[in-house]
Parts: C-alpha cells; sequence; structure tokens
C-alpha cells in the first residue's frame, strides 16, 4: 500500500530555510512524477512544486527562485529546499505523486492518499 512520511517542517523566521523530505513506499518511485502541496488554514491545497520522471521542475509563481524540489530515486524519497521564506508559506506540506504535471495538479483535489504532512510556520 501507498505510504508517504514527510518530514523537516518546523518553526523559522522571515528569510530563513527548512528543508522537507518525503519518504515514499509501495509505488514505484522512478516510474512517478511528484509535486509538493501546501494547505493553509481556510485555503485549499495548492500544488507548489513538481518533478518529473527526468527530473525537469516546475513550479507556482509564488514559490519560484526560493524553492528547489529534488528527488533520489535510490532512496525513494524527494525533497524540498525552502529558502528565502516568507510568512505566506506558513501551511502544512504535503507530497505526493501522478503521472504528469496535469495528474498532479488533479491530485491537489481528488489525491486518495495524503500522508500526515509537515508543519512549516513562518515568522514575522
Amino acid at each position: 500500500q501507498v505510504q508517504l512520511v514527510e518530514s523537516g517542517g518546523g518553526l523559522v523566521q522571515t528569510g530563513g530555510s527548512l528543508r522537507l523530505s518525503c519518504a515514499a513506499s509501495g509505488i514505484l518511485f522512478s516510474a512517478n512524477f511528484l509535486g509538493w502541496y501546501r494547505q493553509a488554514p481556510g485555503k485549499q491545497r495548492e500544488l507548489v512544486a513538481a518533478i518529473s520522471t527526468t527530473d525537469r521542475t516546475d513550479y507556482a509563481d509564488s514559490v519560484k527562485g526560493r524553492f528547489t524540489i529534488s528527488r533520489d530515486n535510490n532512496k525513494n524519497t524527494v525533497y524540498l529546499q525552502m529558502n528565502s521564506l516568507k510568512p505566506e508559506d506558513t501551511a502544512v506540506y504535503y507530497c505526493n505523486r501522478g503521472l504528469s504535471v496535469a495528474s498532479l495538479l488533479q491530485v491537489a483535489d481528488t489525491g486518495d492518499y495524503w500522508g500526515q504532512g509537515t508543519q512549516v510556520t513562518v515568522s514575522s
């Protein structure tokens, strides 16, 4: 069965950095696109970063230039390096998988499985 375990969140000041990790099991990791999502209180879950099976990356405009997604197929782990953090980055961060960027966008609304997420709080 699918298992996604996010970690690395915490409390950081504006301008600080965090590195999130998501360890996956129960999927053919290398064959999947992977995405990082976030959900702030009262808001819908949104896809903020995606990485393809060939390491092509895409980012939401709100995080472009500050966040970097990467993957390690040997460790079945996807990472999100977050720099220059802002208070508006405060959210619970999740990872998930799909077969394309389009499917990752759909997963934000229709995903059948989500891990517990990791809380990121950026203080002003």
